[in-house]
């Protein structure tokens, strides 16, 4: 009788024990968040939290406050009308474009579009600092959101949520101060990711393109940020939103604007740069979040759409597909974008357990072939690309950091927890922005994972691409924006 009273007095403590502990979480978690602007956000494994100190409406009032207090921007002088678009964004690099004899000459940018020239996430010919911390040039608040930024004519474009509307800034290079908005009310938030556009603009012959969360694809004047012309892709397909929303990039390619609203008969679209008239559409696939991609391979200028359930392949002047290959994780998610590794070869990766493909697209007489090289789950890239260095793939899989040999696919090494942050190429290096906001250093080498240096950047959670442009990296996220001096 007493060992059970005793029992009965222990299960009481222990039950006020546990009540107390619950109380003061409670008591804990609501000063946090109603005090200290605390914000509980999912990393991307979908589970992991992330704590964020910074209260949505405090940030907004201070990004306002931090614009009224800096200098007004030089008025635009007036100037000729933008040219007639040519393939600047795309082209300006190493992916290839349609040629035209009519088509004006393109004015080369520094970093015209997502992940740089060609989209394939590498900084050339720089020689970069490995004596970090960088020196850091200007910081400056942001809206949200996971679009990478632009680099054209000493101006960085960006698209940010600020309160209701998606907002389309540009800024100094050399400064950060905003020097004209442009938004159109828009608020798409999802859980995962939050709030926030997804797709990063496009800088094509001094005008910049973007595309919101929604589905508003509006073309802008680059020097001031003025209307050119407007529509809803969405609309114009008859699609749904996928579940994340849009996030491929516009691809600008000669004189057509290329997107992927997903939908039958209408999944892939192209429109006039000059006008937005609706050139083409084509195709029944259901959207992916890869932006539409410049590729010449077998010989034959195209572009490569990674949809929700495939890899394929159109031409840029009508939207005829030319070949495509079957590529469906599950869920059907692809996003990371495609790298080509020759002019036949391409590679493709996914997370969900799905992994990575080469494949290699031959021309015929009936059009082309495709054949698969190998399919091994060595690289899952979940929605961060990875980039290609003599003949090895680095990139997060599943947010470790790994090297594999493109040719075998056979993994070299894999170390280096950075979570879903994303990554560039320089110099024989891959800089990494980790999930967290930290920037660090790895050397591209496949004899083991070498990281050379590591310091914080950004505070709370990272998605968005870095960018370059004239010995400066660009990092943000969906509260601040930052530079540095990259180049030695």
């Amino acid at each position: 009788m007493g060992l059970l009273r005793t029992s009965v007095r222990l299960f009481g403590m222990l039950l006020q024990t546990v009540a107390a502990v619950v109380v003061i979480g409670v008591v804990a978690y609501f000063a946090l968040t109603r005090v200290a602007g605390m914000r509980v956000e999912r990393a991307g494994t979908g589970f992991t939290p992330i704590f964020t100190f910074d209260d949505p409406e405090e940030h907004m009032e201070a990004l306002e406050r931090e614009r009224a207090e800096q200098p007004a921007p030089a008025p635009v002088e007036p100037g000729p009308p933008p040219s007639e678009p040519a393939a600047e964004a795309s082209a300006a690099a190493a992916a290839p474009t349609v040629e035209r004899e009519d088509a004006p000459r393109a004015v080369a940018a520094p970093w015209p579009e997502y992940r740089g020239p060609g989209r394939q996430g590498v900084i050339e010919n720089v020689a970069i600092r490995t004596d970090w911390p960088l020196q850091e040039l200007w910081r400056t608040r942001v809206g949200g959101g996971y679009a990478s930024m632009v680099i054209a004519e000493g101006k960085l474009f960006t698209i940010e949520q600020r309160r209701a509307q998606e907002v389309v800034a540009a800024y100094a290079v050399d400064t950060g101060h905003e020097l004209w908005t442009h938004g159109w009310d828009a608020q798409f938030e999802e859980s995962l990711g939050g709030p926030g556009p997804r797709a990063t603009p496009t800088s094509a012959n001094e005008r910049i393109y973007a595309l919101g969360a929604e589905g508003e694809l509006e073309c802008l004047s680059a020097a001031d940020g003025k209307l050119i012309w407007r529509t809803n892709i969405l609309t114009d397909a008859g699609s749904q939103n996928p579940q994340w929303a849009m996030s491929g990039a516009p691809l600008v390619l000669d004189d057509r604007v290329i997107v992927q609203p997903g939908g039958h008969g209408k999944s892939v679209a192209a429109y006039d740069a000059a006008t937005g008239e609706i050139l083409w559409q084509s195709g029944d696939d259901p959207a992916g979040y890869a932006s539409p991609q410049a590729a010449t391979l077998a010989g034959r200028p195209q572009v490569l759409i990674f949809s929700g359930s495939r890899l394929f392949a159109v031409d840029p002047a009508d939207g005829s597909e030319l070949w495509e290959f079957p590529f469906a994780p599950s869920p059907a998610i692809n996003v990371a974008q495609p790298i080509q590794v020759s002019d036949s070869k391409v590679w493709i990766s996914s997370g969900y357990g799905r992994g990575a493909v080469l494949v290699e697209i031959r021309k015929t007489d009936e059009g082309f072939e495709v054949e698969k090289l190998w399919d091994k789950n060595t690289m899952k890239n979940k929605f961060n690309s990875s980039v290609l260095y003599q003949g090895h793939v680095y990139g997060l899989d599943d947010g470790i950091m790994a090297s594999i040999d493109v040719e075998t696919g056979e993994r070299d090494w894999k170390g280096g927890r950075y979570g879903f942050g994303q990554l560039l190429l320089a110099d024989g290096y891959v800089l990494v922005l980790t999930e967290k906001g930290a920037l660090t250093l790895v050397k591209a080498t496949p004899e083991a994972h070498e990281e050379v240096a590591s310091f914080d950047v950004l505070e709370g959670k990272t998605w968005n691409v870095p960018a370059y442009a004239d010995g400066v990296l660009f990092v943000r996220n969906q509260t601040e924006m930052a530079a540095y001096r990259l180049a030695r």
